[in-house]
Formats: structure tokens, sequence, C-alpha cells
């Protein structure tokens, strides 16, 4: 047996040496260290030997596998080697060939507007104040006068989220609106100064969510933008004047604008503003809901309650707030029929923004 294995090493290593290819060299291995190669057989007749040679021609076929195997990875790499410098002698490179250039990413146009808006703000005297997305019932609703059980909460259909928590005041939630930061902020300026906390100029932005159908002008999570204004003698003026600057600076000095009353429980009295849909100038399209408006944000004169809530005494100071949606006027500047681009990753629409 041990001779059969010298001889099964001898006429492998021979044919080896007279391969050229990489298929002869695949076809090789497989004959010579395959499962039905002449040593894997060697194996398999190990039971018909005495106790005295199985030692002996154990290892010796061992060695002839570990040889075999060897001499293969030899050969690939011989082979692998002398392709490359085949190629290299054979091909040549054309230096002079521009180079191709990498495609750079670029802010997505939410962000791109997000950064508009906030800028805008900020030249009116805004400060950024960021809030955390998942909050309590208590900040999302209750602090906000929107008790439990209360109409109100039917108009925002609400992601709750499953802490086990028995209190209703501690259910956790996804923001419904950036709203809730109004009470984190003020709570925070008011404690610096129980008796006479400091006035309040800030702009809340981030993400929120509201489990609704989506169509071409709502989607279940968005951006918001919330502002926030507080002080002695703060009038629902200041809230008009205000606001229609910021229309001015955003989309033109010749932008056209409405006030519609509403309802909002955190403020009282609440109001929306309209924008003329420059999707279609005014004619009536599938976006503006053919009325020739696109709402782009509600507010009104902080309620007393609210104040109060935040630490502030409504008897000496008012308010007003309002909530921003950047998307619809990101809609508007660029003439988007549909909310669903914006979310859609399609980079056909995402390239256009540069």
């Amino acid at each position: 047996m041990l001779e059969k294995l010298n001889e099964i090493e001898k006429a492998a290593l021979e044919s080896l040496a007279a391969i050229a290819d990489e298929a002869a060299l695949e076809a090789w291995r497989v004959a010579n260290v395959g499962r039905s190669s002449p040593v894997m057989s060697v194996f398999s007749q190990m039971g018909a030997l005495s106790k005295e040679e199985r030692p002996l021609v154990g290892q010796r076929a061992n060695q002839v596998k570990l040889a075999l195997e060897a001499a293969f990875a030899e050969k690939q790499s011989a082979l692998k080697q002398a392709a490359l410098q085949q190629s290299l002698a054979s091909e040549r490179l054309d230096i002079s060939l521009p180079g191709r250039p990498l495609r750079a990413g670029g802010l997505h146009p939410a962000t791109q507007n997000l950064r508009r808006i906030l800028a805008i703000l900020a030249e009116m005297g805004f400060q950024v104040y960021t809030s955390r997305e998942v909050e309590s019932d208590e900040y999302n609703f209750q602090l906000l006068n929107i008790p439990p059980y209360h109409p109100a909460r039917e108009m925002q259909d609400t992601f709750y989220i499953d802490t086990g928590a028995s209190d209703e005041a501690e259910r956790q939630v996804l923001r419904t609106h950036t709203s809730p930061g109004q009470i984190r902020a003020m709570r925070q300026f008011s404690a610096e100064n129980p008796e006479n906390p400091p006035e309040i100029r800030i702009a809340l932005p981030g993400m929120v969510y509201r489990f609704e159908q989506i169509t071409a002008r709502s989607e279940v999570q968005f951006n918001q933008v919330e502002g926030l204004v507080v002080g002695k003698n703060i009038t629902f003026g200041d809230l008009k004047g205000t606001l229609a600057e910021f229309v001015r600076r955003m989309f033109g000095r010749g932008a056209k604008t409405r006030f519609r009353a509403s309802y909002f429980p955190f403020t009282e009295p609440s109001a929306e503003m309209d924008v003329e849909c420059f999707v279609c100038g005014g004619k009536g399209c599938g976006v503006c809901k053919k009325s020739g408006w696109l709402e782009i944000l509600g507010c009104g004169m902080v309620h007393p309650v609210v104040l109060q809530n935040g630490g502030y005494d409504p008897q000496k100071y008012t308010g007003f707030a309002f909530g921003m949606g950047p998307e619809r006027q990101l809609m508007l500047r660029h003439k988007i029929e549909d909310i669903r681009y914006i979310w859609g990753n399609d980079l056909r629409f995402l390239e256009q923004f540069g």
C-alpha cells in the first residue's frame, strides 16, 4: 500500500507539471485530490489493513494528500502570475484617457429647505431650540391644554409606544407636533428666574409622526418648524406681522397670503395661514384641492393655560406660536405636485436639487 501511495504521488506530480491553463488545472484537482481520487480511495481501504499497517499507511496517505494540495496551490499561483504578465505585455494602458469622476452626494431637498427656513427665522431674531421626538402623553397633549378624552386628540392619529406605563401622563408617544417643545423651553427659561422669567423667541425644528392616510399632500412623518414668542405686550398684530414678513422673505415680495380663523387647543385665538398656490398660480389643482391656496402653517396666541404650565404668569406675559410644514413650502417653491416624491428616495428626483 505504501508503494501504491508513492506511485500515486509520482504520477500526479508528473501530470501536474505538464498543465498550462487553469481549466486543465481544475480538472487535475478533481482527479487527484477530489473525493474520488486515488489517494482518497486509500483512506476507504484502511479497514482492510492490519493494526500494524494502519498507522504507517494513514500517515503516508496524509503526507501525499498534503503534498498534492500544496503542489496544486503553487501551480495555481504560477498560472495566475503568468496570465497577469501576459496581460501586461499584450494590453496597453492609455493614460491619456480622462478618469471617471466621483459623484459627490448632496443635501436632501427637505434638509436644504429646512435650513433655509431656519436661516430666515434667525435673521428675524429667532434662536433654534431642539426637543425630543419621543414624548410623554403629558407633554404632547395634557400640558398643551389637551386632557385625556379631549375631542382634539382625534385631530391627530397618534403612534403610541408600548412601555407598560399605567399612568396616562407617562404613556410614551412619537410626537404628533413640535408643540411639546414649547413647554420644555418655557420651563427651562422660567426655571432661571421664576419670579421674572426672560422673554422667549425660539424656533423648534424636528420630525413629527402621525398615523394617517398617505396622499399627494400628507405623509406619516414629516418635518415641522415651531415658532414661539413670549414676552410682555405681545399681540396678534405681532404674530401677523412676523409671519407676513417670513412669507415675503421665503417666497418673494409678491407672494399673496391670507389668514383664516381656526381652532387649536393650545392657542386662543387661533388661525391658519395660506399662501397662493404656486403650482397652479391660484387656478386650482390637486395639490391645493382646487382652492388656489395651500395652507403652510397654523398659529395663534398662546393659551393662558399653556403659559401657566410653562411657568409664565398669563397676567403678565402673552405670546404667540406657529407651526409650519417645510415640505409643503418646498412643494410651493419648486412646484412639486406630490409630497411622496420628497421621501421616495428616487435619485431622478433628488438629483434635481444638486
